[in-house]
């Protein structure tokens, strides 16, 4: 059961997956990010990856980006507490992006941050071993190089908003999505 009430709203867009690779793809600057954090390099859904990412993106001749938007009926929840309002929502998107997986070949990009399938959130990784759950855990758009910002501004016209007061902002925003070589498809 979840500790706050909060509604979501979910968004989502179908493009050509070499539109989203030329305008928001910017692997450098995200890999730099990427390396600045606790996660690079300890689990699986995070680089350095042993493949080819552009490469691998190319199979697929589009993407559908789902943004969703979670917001809190309580404002001003302290940031200590986001997990209890985005961990249901990771869960649910994971899910529905997993079902569409079954349905369409193509490849399904979840969230950053730690795993929610490991317990204790240690990654196999960090042993030397492969991914214990390789049909659940997914990477980040960001962890492929996407400035998520600039896809929430430019492809579903609302930021992403961060905490300035230690308060959990107006909404949350997650960004997905999957990559595929079916036509415009229907994230319900």
């Amino acid at each position: 059961m979840n500790r706050y009430d909060y509604r979501y709203e979910d968004y989502a867009v179908n493009l050509p997956t070499e539109v989203y690779i030329s305008g928001f793809r910017d692997t450098q600057r995200f890999l730099e990010y990427c390396k600045q954090c606790k996660n690079y390099g300890a689990v699986w859904a995070c680089p350095p990856f042993e493949h080819d990412t552009t490469e691998e993106l190319k199979k697929y001749s589009n993407v559908i980006i789902i943004a969703t938007k979670i917001i809190p009926e309580i404002k001003n929840l302290p940031l200590s507490e986001a997990n209890h309002l985005l961990r249901p929502e990771r869960l649910r998107i994971e899910r529905k992006l997993r079902d569409i997986e079954k349905e369409n070949e193509g490849k399904s990009f979840a969230f950053a941050g730690d795993c929610l399938y490991c317990p204790d959130g240690r990654c196999s990784r960090m042993e030397g071993r492969a991914c214990v759950h390789p049909e659940l855990v997914r990477p980040s758009l960001e962890a492929y190089g996407f400035d998520l910002e600039k896809t929430a501004s430019e492809l579903f016209g609302f930021p992403i908003l961060w905490s300035r007061n230690k308060s959990i902002p107006e909404y949350l925003t997650l960004i997905s999505g999957f990559f595929h070589n079916s036509g415009n498809l229907i994230f319900k």
